[in-house]
């Protein structure tokens, strides 16, 4: 059985070369997203444990920027002289580090990284743990001098002698460039631009006497435990303390956030390869197994017993996992190598040299492989096993034609009840996270119901589809459909590989539509300003850009408005961290709020807060609360809530919760951040596009801000709502490459299995033209349906993911109906392009040797 199972496998491995590159597929982005990640973490633990000093003193600040207020935590630098006597203390440095900067060169153009790397300004003293060395020039001096990385003046063109602007919270200062440093370890992209110490302390802190942290090196013989307890027992409680490992732990955990994104894509489009290449090894397996009947009937003959032929079968599909994946672990190494040569291209240089692959990476693409192929082979190798003997005798088939569909019909209705249960569920919860938990399980069982009983739409279907094709093609459209409609199940298996992807495309489009449309609704709602002068993703810029707004002739009104982390104790008890907002006392003339309670003048009063009427529901808040807050800094305060909002799903002014007060109440308690946004209305008789060419002249030496209106807002949801459907569009290109795979291999194997029948309508009078055609408008069928029941689930999925949204006040629904047409083209396409192969071979047969083909 083993020999034959072997020849069986070697006989028919061109039939099973397209099984194995959806294997392949699957495996490689499962290995490749592991490998890179795993690359990534090493490089960067490296990275941080040599530049981290054996114990760092920074000041304490437990509250979360999720949201940059603009302002740099500082502790005193003469903690530094104080640390310099403790006990196992060999050395220490003051720090003075900031990240909240924009360097321009002489042309305002920005020198740093442009793909979300920081730009940072730090000052530089000679040390065995900085990530670089001189290597040109010299090392600054005064407050007129500084040092630049090689790779950012490399990308940038900066040379030494050349001039530029450093735009500080403190104010805007020129340097010319008198050294460059190389990074003797991995750069992760970041632009550093060096200054003496008190130079940075006074430029880019405001205080010669203040430090973001110090570095304390040990003694010989001083572990970095010890030396953190004796630092620890000399300042107290009063600082955050931190070794060298903790301080690596940190930095690393950080990092984590974006590396999980790149694994969760990359995953993503793994898991997508192997949703939809299961189908194509079942339709595969099933259909070998169909034109094997008389092979294993004669097995059976032989000797074989049932145990043996289901064996034998599963045995072929372990080899064509093994052999895929050790294809598809190759292909991940590359696909890895790939994407750390696209992150050189991002700044972050890492070398392919250095790649990691550990035992967990070969040990998940084979189970991934191995296991796919093995379940997916599994109902094929038990209708295998279940061939009789006779079958050697008889020109019989086991594909499933004609078998009843009772079975799936019950077990189909039974799971698609329970997914539009879950589905109901979802729009009627008036909880957001119970919402999303029942819409992941109502698209699991109505994916699921949809692929079990999607052989019984098979026929009506189809029927509705093809109907066209007898009065357009005559005789040949006839056969095109019955060909369709003669195995369901073959069919639906065929058209599910497709209709997965389409299904995810179609609800998140419809989502992202709703955002869309629900976000241009709320700035049409809440924008009341000619203008809005902000930095993407609400990072904070300096107070002398306000001022050159403010300066600006023909700026009439002018808001400024900041944000500010906090952590509330509310009424119910529990402790609430957000962020919230801080605006101008004519609010009401830029922002269109609608109140449930109070107003804008109540809730900009000294010491007060305003706060969204659901929020203030969930933790039992009224007007008239008084509520303990803690501020950055570990300021503390009691503010209490003079207004509730109701903006009827249309953003308020604040973040979460809608929380925001007057600018004098948070600068009276975070006195040290930074304006994120000024609001701007024209002056009575000012043209407001004469206006904003003013604006843009004024703020043209500062690049991170920029002036937009309604319309520039809506451009940019747009934009960002757009990277969301870029990804999208992957992983539907990704399950589209696999579900063509899927139909040329259903139709290669169907051509083969009906080459007696193939021979027999050529020699009555078919032409290759007409036989071309038969295959491919049958392609066209079986894809158009694939696409049809996949766009009605999609719809069937976007509209109760927009209910989710609707929780989250994002109330409008849209369906983007010309991306849902383009697509159903795009799947007419797909049937086309997936039957030129097989139909060209077709055509190619001999009409004899077809005619006598058993």
């Amino acid at each position: 059985m083993l020999k034959a199972t072997l020849r069986s496998f070697l006989a028919h491995k061109g039939r099973l070369a397209l099984s194995a590159l959806a294997v392949i597929l699957s495996v490689a982005f499962v290995a490749g997203s592991l490998i890179f990640s795993d690359t990534v973490t090493r490089t960067f633990d490296r990275l941080f444990a040599s530049t981290s000093a054996d114990v760092t003193v920074a000041p304490k600040d437990d509250l979360d920027e999720s949201v940059p207020t603009g302002r740099t935590p500082t502790l005193p630098a003469e903690v530094a002289k104080r640390v310099a006597k403790v006990d196992g203390v060999a050395a220490t440095h003051v720090d003075a580090s900031v990240e909240n900067i924009t360097v321009v060169d002489r042309d305002n153009d920005p020198v740093g990284s442009t793909t979300g790397a920081p730009t940072i300004a730090l000052n530089w003293y000679k040390s065995d743990r900085s990530p670089v060395e001189l290597t040109s020039g010299r090392t600054p001096s005064g407050p007129g001098e500084a040092l630049i990385d090689a790779d950012t003046a490399d990308k940038k063109d900066v040379e030494i002698g050349d001039t530029l602007s450093v735009l500080a919270a403190p104010g805007s200062f020129k340097v010319r460039i008198v050294g460059i440093a190389t990074f003797t370890t991995t750069n992760p992209g970041a632009a550093l631009v060096f200054l003496d110490t008190p130079t940075a302390q006074t430029k880019l802190l405001g205080d010669k006497d203040a430090a973001t942290s110090i570095a304390v090196d040990a003694a010989p013989g001083v572990s970095d435990v010890d030396l953190k307890r004796h630092v620890a027992a000399e300042l107290g409680t009063a600082y955050d303390l931190k070794t060298a490992e903790e301080e690596a732990e940190s930095a690393a955990s950080e990092l984590g956030g974006f590396l999980d994104v790149i694994k969760y894509v990359m995953l993503g489009f793994a898991g997508v390869a192997v949703l939809v290449g299961i189908f194509l090894i079942v339709n595969t397996f099933s259909m070998l197994i169909a034109q094997r009947t008389r092979e294993l009937g004669l097995l059976r003959a032989l000797g074989a017993d049932r145990k043996q032929v289901r064996r034998s079968v599963l045995i072929e599909a372990v080899l064509l996992g093994v052999v895929g994946s050790t294809l598809g672990l190759a292909a991940g190494i590359g696909l890895a190598a790939g994407l750390i040569e696209l992150m050189g291209l991002f700044g972050m240089n890492l070398k392919s040299t250095e790649m990691v692959i550990g035992w967990p990476t070969p040990f998940a693409s084979y189970v991934v492989g191995v296991g796919v192929t093995f379940v997916a082979a599994y109902l094929p190798a038990r209708r295998a096993a279940q061939v009789s003997p006779m079958a050697a005798l008889a020109d019989a088939e086991i594909a499933g034609v004609g078998r009843p569909l009772r079975m799936r019909a019950l077990v189909g209705s039974v799971v698609a009840v329970a997914g539009a249960a879950a589905l109901v569920g979802c729009a009627t919860s008036s909880d957001t996270a119970t919402a999303a938990s029942l819409l992941g399980l109502g698209v699991v069982l109505s994916l699921i119901a949809t692929v079990v009983a999607g052989p019984l739409l098979v026929r009506p279907v189809i029927r509705v589809l093809g109907g066209a094709f007898p009065a357009l093609f005559g005789s040949v459209g006839r056969m095109s459909q019955r060909n369709a409609l003669r195995n369901p199940r073959r069919t639906g298996a065929t058209a599910a590989a497709l209709m997965v992807g389409l299904a995810l495309v179609g609800g998140l489009s419809v989502a992202s539509a709703s955002m869309t449309k629900s976000f241009d609704d709320q700035i049409d709602k809440t924008l009341g300003a000619d203008f809005v002068v902000q930095n993407n993703a609400f990072m904070p810029f300096p107070p002398e850009v306000t001022k050159k707004v403010t300066d600006t002739d023909g700026a009439g009104l002018v808001v400024r408005s900041r944000f500010t982390p906090m952590k509330l104790r509310m009424p119910d008890g529990r402790t609430a961290e957000t962020t919230a907002a801080g605006f101008g006392k004519q609010l009401d003339e830029v922002v269109k709020t609608t109140y449930a309670q109070g107003n804008s003048a109540q809730a900009l009063a000294p010491g007060r807060l305003a706060m969204d009427r659901d929020y203030a529901k969930d933790h039992d808040v009224r007007v008239g609360s008084v509520l303990p807050v803690e501020f950055p800094g570990e300021r503390k305060a009691e503010l209490t809530v003079a207004a509730l909002t109701d903006n009827d799903g249309a953003a308020g002014p604040g973040m979460e919760g809608g929380l925001f007060m007057g600018l004098g109440t948070l600068e009276k308690y975070v006195p040290d951040g930074q304006d994120s946004a000024v609001y701007v209305n024209a002056s009575p008789g000012t043209d407001t596009e004469a206006l904003r060419d003013r604006l843009d002249t004024a703020l043209d030496p500062y690049p991170q801000v920029q002036v937009r209106d309604q319309a520039d807002y809506k451009k940019l949801i747009r934009e960002q709502i757009a990277v969301m459907l870029y990804l999208v569009y992957a992983l539907l290109g990704l399950a589209i490459v696999i579900a063509v795979l899927g139909v040329v291999n259903t139709l290669a194997l169907s051509v083969v299995e009906r080459t007696r029948e193939i021979g027999l309508l050529r020699a009555i009078g078919l032409a290759r033209r007409q036989l071309r055609r038969m295959i491919r408008l049958e392609s066209v069928v079986i894809a158009v349906f694939g696409a049809v029941l996949g766009l009605a689930l999609g719809l069937v999925w976007g509209v109760s993911m927009q209910q989710v949204l609707e929780l989250q006040g994002l109330k409008a629904f849209a369906v983007p109906w010309s991306t849902l047409v383009a697509v159903v083209i795009g799947s007419v396409v797909v049937g086309i392009v997936a039957a030129l192969l097989p139909a060209l071979r077709a055509s190619r047969m001999n009409v004899l040797e077809a005619i006598a083909h058993e």
